[in-house]
């Protein structure tokens, strides 16, 4: 077992340190989001939320990387635009999306570290390239496939309008 995050906003990251004490598992996060992980206290505060301790990092993610946890293999995809460090994780022919990708929209890039341009770019290079039957799970709402995505997402059809 292990704690996968795509990125280190407060509602992805905030139980991290309770759920690793108690099943002591690592940790695994971009080292790109570290500086947002540290700030996990001053994002709870701006949303009017108090937070645990700060979770330490045990393995940093990087781009590219396969990591085999018990029976599964993870692919990690460096997808910076929502956050500098946002990452997406395919384990077979799912993959998870985090805030990068939702069905029928794209992340938020108006928050601290976020571009537009940025999130485009990883969609266009890193996600896009995949089979249009691989499942997507995001980090809010519902499942959806990356055919669906390419074919019907209003942020990738014509993302110069949304600049």
């Amino acid at each position: 077992m292990a704690i996968f995050c795509t990125h280190a906003h407060i509602d992805h990251v905030g139980g991290v340190k309770e759920v690793k004490k108690y099943f002591n598992i690592p940790f695994y996060l971009h080292k790109e989001d570290l500086t947002m992980l540290k700030s996990m206290k001053i994002q709870a505060a701006s949303v009017g939320l108090e937070c645990g301790p700060i979770p330490e990092v045990d393995i940093f993610l990087k781009d590219a990387e396969i990591t085999t946890i018990g029976d599964f293999e993870v692919k990690v995809f460096h997808t910076p635009g929502h956050t500098p460090g946002g990452v997406c994780l395919k384990i077979d022919s799912k993959l998870f999306t985090g805030d990068t990708l939702f069905a029928g929209s794209i992340g938020r890039t108006d928050l601290p570290g976020g571009s537009y341009n940025r999130l485009i770019e990883s969609i266009e290079n890193k996600i896009l390239p995949l089979e249009d039957d691989i499942e997507v799970f995001p980090g809010h709402g519902e499942r959806t496939t990356i055919g669906k995505e390419r074919h019907t997402n209003p942020f990738l059809i014509d993302p110069d309008r949304y600049r």
